[in-house]
């Protein structure tokens, strides 16, 4: 098999590249990698992407990688065009597909920080890191999370089924998975907005329950598997996720 796909699954951007391969029939050999456990620093994946993100393609000669603000979509829009997958992804139709592009721009810069920082605010760097939050700095994130959700359900779903018009597209499947995030940290992005709830459960049921929920399996345990998390793998994040959240 030419294609191979390096996916972490706790990774966003991964998901969305392992939901959309897997719904249209992609075949491809999954290569499991543990951002955690630093392998994207290794020699070995340094070959595969030099920018040391995840997730990375490798098809034949052929390498194309995450960098910092993709979020997966260069890679999602190459096997859009490779395999035919079906026009609703990315549509051929010139508005709908503005559209798609409109999401894609806006989300990286605001849903993904701000959904991203309370994997690591109330997860991951209270209890791997045991370093509290400050009040201030939580506060000022959750507001920050509130607002993009309430742009997102405003401009982007308004009350439309998805956010290009009746069918899923790639800007619903960027939308969800980083949505979901926080849900692994025990925050229910979805309670008292019956919008947002109504659109993931059709995301859901689109993708198919059973992948959404496998691709999810990462963000749903968590919880539990932040307490079996190896110290020693995980301490050399440990200067410069504070440096970046906290300084």
């Amino acid at each position: 098999m030419s294609l191979e796909i390096y996916l972490d699954l706790f990774s966003q951007p991964c998901r969305s590249v392992y939901i959309f391969a897997k719904k249209n029939d992609i075949q491809f050999d999954y290569k499991k990698i543990s951002l955690f456990e630093g392998y994207q620093y290794s020699e070995e994946y340094g070959k595969i992407n030099l920018l040391r993100k995840a997730p990375a393609i490798k098809d034949g000669d052929f390498y194309l990688a995450e960098s910092v603000t993709s979020c997966s979509v260069a890679i999602m829009l190459y096997l859009t065009e490779k395999f035919h997958t079906p026009d609703h992804w990315y549509p051929a139709d010139l508005q709908k597909r503005a559209r798609v592009n409109e999401y894609l721009s806006w989300q990286h810069s605001t849903i993904r920080p701000h959904g991203s920082k309370m994997m690591w605010f109330k997860l991951l760097i209270p209890k791997a890191f045991g370093t509290e939050i400050p009040k201030e700095k939580m506060d000022n994130a959750v507001e920050d999370l509130n607002s993009s959700l309430n742009l997102f359900e405003e401009k982007f779903l308004q009350d439309r089924p998805f956010i290009v018009g009746d069918q899923i597209s790639l800007a619903d499947l960027v939308a969800i998975v980083e949505i979901m995030q926080p849900v692994g940290a025990g925050m229910d992005v979805f309670e008292n907005r019956p919008k947002l709830k109504a659109w993931k459960d059709r995301v859901r049921a689109e993708i198919g329950a059973e992948l959404f929920d496998e691709a999810h399996q990462a963000i749903f345990y968590a919880q539990e598997a932040v307490k079996t998390m190896d110290p020693e793998k995980i301490e050399h994040f440990k200067p410069k996720i504070l440096r970046y959240f906290l300084s």
